[in-house]
């Protein structure tokens, strides 16, 4: 059977619950700038050449959901990402968004699939947006044989939540000191400094 054959993603809408106030974010603490607007309903926001890639449409005030936030708990969409330069860039994201008050989700990090590297926080609305870095590239005509990762701490992220400027999520602690303690009785050695570390950070959660 046929399939499309898309380019590259292009852009996406969300419904917003004060359109005025998730403008001045995406244009105040991400760096987006206005295209449009279609009155005070919906805005269309760039970053780069295209007329938009995000759009906002205000949510009707009587909706029944109107403060139904997101559940990442259900099917629907986990985050949605930027590009920025480099590594540098990403630790100077981290000062803004504190400076702003921004909720930090995840990240410093770098995962495995893609080598890229992360950092995580909300919106108004509690959506979360990604701004990411160094993603490998595959070419049209590049040779590139599909693998299956395993779910490690590695794969999440390479540095081990060594760089995380947050929190890392308890349940990725947890992982990692299984493993650390797996580790620790092949060797039949004592406990690591990796263990350790994941200790402290869930007495941190």
């Amino acid at each position: 059977m046929n399939s499309l054959r898309p380019k590259r993603l292009g852009h996406m809408v969300l419904m917003v619950r004060d359109i005025q106030k998730s403008a001045q974010f995406y244009t105040d603490v991400l760096g987006l700038k206005v295209s449009d607007w279609i009155g005070d309903q919906m805005v269309f926001l760039r970053a780069g050449s295209d007329h938009h890639d995000l759009a906002l449409a205000q949510l009707p005030k009587d909706s029944a959901d109107f403060n139904d936030l997101p559940r990442y708990s259900r099917p629907g969409l986990e985050h949605f990402s930027y590009l920025i330069d480099s590594y540098e860039e990403m630790e100077r994201s981290v000062k803004v968004l504190q400076e702003h008050g921004v909720e930090i989700v995840r990240g410093i990090g770098r995962h495995g699939p893609g080598n890229n590297l992360f950092l995580v926080f909300k919106d108004p609305d509690g959506n979360n947006v990604e701004v990411y870095c160094e993603m490998t590239q595959i070419g049209e005509r590049d040779a590139h044989e599909p693998q299956v990762w395993e779910r490690t701490i590695e794969s999440f992220d390479q540095y081990r939540f060594e760089r995380f400027v947050v929190p890392p999520p308890p349940h990725l602690v947890a992982q990692k000191s299984a493993q650390a303690a797996a580790a620790t009785a092949a060797s039949g050695g004592p406990q690591d400094s990796t263990k350790a570390d994941s200790s402290s950070s869930a007495d941190s959660e």
